[in-house]
């Protein structure tokens, strides 16, 4: 019979909706009922595409003698991180705290208030490589509940009080300068990896945002050094494991400093940051390969992430259905369908399939081509496709050939579980990529995507108060509200949307945003909040300025509130974004990875951003090239409006008319404009200044 979760939205709640053991979801019933119990709170936290969350759901959640003893000591409560990165964080952070590291799935034991005492990630079922088993912990949790309370008691009020205690020490006064996107950069320097790309050791990461900085830094200043670094981790990772050769798109990360052996789910903000970044290194660069990597990836969010609404996927699963003898390697999962699930399944060959597909004579390139070896490069004789060799020349033609017929053949294989659910926040970062793909390699059908997906977001994500809801399945809004991470990035979503349509509505609805950012999620000091002054109370209200996965909420808004500001003129958001980038001043000389995307802001920020006003006829062929000119301009954090003479679309159209009847460009710096141009060369040595 289905517990409390089959009246869910989230697909990964509902994965667990027929488990035996009885789920909650996070909900005030879940604790009131933990008190009428006299009972702790067992809280499990994952995502739908944690290969180790569907491990532990297997051996521990589907197991009825384990589901039993839960339900009898316990009330189980079940949360998606991606639809309540609030609750995430708060007890990450306390996990973090107690253990030194963190991850999911992340198992936590609350009192009945909600508060800590103990914390684990994964669990197996029997003890194993020194981890207790998870029958152990559930014991002895039961057994310090019951004997010794007032310490429990004690443990969970000094965690909270100690999470309390916590404070950000940043000063709002004044942005960072160039002194410190100076050391930043020799920062990077010291931890990148000379020799495989990107920074730091196994596993790593597609260091997305800290890529921007680069490039920013580069044009800004002229470092080769940086360029170098971005463009070096770039060919990396698109000839590396990480990368899908034949599909497109990027795994979550390497498990090993080569980037050979990716965790194999594909998730919406990796490959929308990552589409980002590669059309900026062809804009910066003219790489055909960034040029390729950028519309590959950009093609596989649409073809397969795409929702029947318009708007885009979280993820895909890491693991996939694989029939016994079918011949890739096999391992315990979990999942349905027929056939065991097994970890990147879908994706990896042996030379025996490409002989099946390719014939003797292909497969012997494919081999070469690819990197597939008899040994394998990731379990039992499988291998990652890469493009190891970077020295041949090889027959264009054949190569197109080979890799169409294993796309083709992979087509016939069970395909990884999609996690359906629509996440503002990832969403809005998806518009900008796509829309700026769109509109620098001439695919009006990327524009089209983008926009598509904005119209979703205002439709069913945002109400008349412009106040947004995290997520939506199938059209219909969750029940979770939106955090500060959701305004920022779907406000930088309409406002790349806007620079590349013209249409001033996505500048009118970024501001909507932008103003409930400043009303709801920041402090008197200028310092901001994940989560809106009226939201639901935690044993912590969660701020973390820091970048991870995605630029962090704090970090967004503050390139956001700059764009806006540059676009409509607004001291306030001006003023808000300044105070906002002092927390790169702090964290920017000491972590340079973990605040990149306020690094790249405050690039923008030193560069002015610049402004571009083109205006002229929709139709005539010299507004659209003077319109292009702008867009591919590499100055960091360039904002362009583009619209009839006069046009009322955006505050940085106003009083711009024709020069002598011919369609002109504006670019303004620092509240200083500059004569207009109406030769596209001319406008891009001005912006090339």
């Amino acid at each position: 019979m289905p517990n409390r979760l089959a009246h869910e939205t989230s697909p990964y709640l509902l994965q667990h909706a027929d488990n035996p053991v009885d789920w909650w979801p996070w909900a005030p019933g879940a604790f009131a009922e933990a008190r009428r119990r006299d009972v702790p709170v067992l809280l499990s936290v994952g995502y739908s595409s944690c290969h180790w969350c569907h491990v532990m759901a297997h051996e521990s959640f589907e197991d009825e003698p384990t589901a039993a003893y839960l339900n009898e000591h316990f009330v189980a409560v079940k949360v998606d991180r991606e639809e309540r990165p609030d609750v995430d964080a708060v007890y990450m952070e306390a996990v973090q705290a107690a253990t030194g590291q963190g991850g999911w799935p992340m198992t936590v034991f609350l009192t009945p208030d909600a508060e800590p005492f103990y914390f684990g990630t994964y669990f197996p079922p029997e003890p194993r490589h020194g981890m207790p088993g998870f029958q152990q912990v559930l014991e002895g949790v039961q057994a310090a509940w019951r004997d010794r309370r007032d310490e429990v008691g004690q443990v969970a009020r000094r965690i909270v009080r100690d999470l309390s205690e916590r404070t950000l020490a940043v000063d709002t006064t004044r942005p960072p300068a160039a002194e410190e996107l100076h050391s930043a950069l020799l920062g990077l320097t010291r931890e990148f990896d000379g020799v495989r790309g990107g920074f730091g050791g196994a596993p790593k990461f597609p260091p997305s945002m800290t890529l921007e900085f680069l490039l920013r830094h580069h044009v800004r200043t002229g470092s080769e050094a940086a360029l170098e670094m971005a463009a070096a981790t770039c060919e990396a990772m698109a000839r590396g494991g990480i990368y899908d050769q034949l599909g497109g798109g990027f795994a979550r990360y390497s498990v090993d400093a080569g980037w050979v052996v990716p965790h194999f789910e594909k998730m919406l903000y990796d490959n929308a940051l990552l589409c980002r970044v590669y059309a900026h290194l062809w804009r910066a660069t003219g790489s055909e390969l960034a040029r390729r990597v950028a519309l590959e990836t950009a093609d596989f969010m649409v073809r397969e992430l795409r929702t029947a609404q318009g708007g885009f996927a979280s993820a895909l699963d890491a693991d996939s259905a694989v029939e016994d003898g079918w011949g890739h390697p096999q391992a315990e999962g979990s999942g349905g369908g027929s056939g065991r699930h097994v970890e990147g399944a879908f994706y990896v060959w042996t030379p025996q399939q490409l002989r099946e597909v390719l014939g003797e004579a292909d497969a012997a390139v494919a081999t070469v081509h690819f990197g597939v070896t008899e040994e394998g490069t990731f379990e039992e004789g499988a291998s990652v496709l890469q493009l190891p060799d970077t020295d041949r020349l090889w027959d264009a033609g054949k190569i197109e050939s080979v890799r169409a017929r294993l796309l083709a053949a992979r087509e016939q294989r069970p395909r990884p579980g999609r996690d359906d659910k629509v996440v503002a926040a990832w969403n809005g970062l998806a518009i900008a990529a796509l829309a700026e793909t769109g509109a620098y390699f001439d695919r009006p059908d990327l524009v089209q995507a983008a926009t598509d997906a904005a119209d979703l977001l205002v439709r069913t994500h945002m109400d008349w108060h412009a106040r947004l809801h995290r997520t939506s399945l199938d059209g219909v809004a969750g029940d979770h509200a939106g955090v500060l991470e959701d305004y920022a990035d779907v406000a930088e979503g309409f406002l790349a949307l806007s620079a590349v349509t013209g249409e001033g509505v996505w500048v009118d609805f970024a501001g909507l945003l932008l103003d409930t950012v400043l009303v709801h999620f920041t402090d008197a000091d200028g310092a901001l909040f994940d989560t809106a002054d009226d939201a639901e109370t935690l044993i912590r209200r969660p701020q973390d300025p820091t970048d991870n996965a995605t630029p962090s909420g704090w970090t967004a808004a503050a390139g956001a509130l700059l764009t806006y500001a540059a676009y409509t003129g607004s001291t306030a958001h001006r003023e808000a974004a300044e105070k906002a980038l002092g927390v790169v001043r702090t964290l920017g000389p000491k972590a340079p990875r973990f605040i990149s995307w306020g690094l790249a802001v405050t690039e923008a920020l030193l560069d002015g951003p610049r402004e571009v006003a083109v205006v002229g006829p929709a139709d005539h062929p010299v507004t659209g090239q003077l319109h292009q000119t702008a867009l591919l301009s590499t100055a960091p954090g360039l904002v362009v409006a583009v619209g009839e003479p006069d046009s009322g679309e955006v505050a940085l159209l106003h009083g711009r008319g024709l020069v002598d009847g011919r369609p002109a460009a504006y670019v303004c710096r620092n509240f200083t404009c500059a004569a207009p141009v109406d030769d596209p060369r001319a406008l891009a040595a001005r912006l090339a200044d």
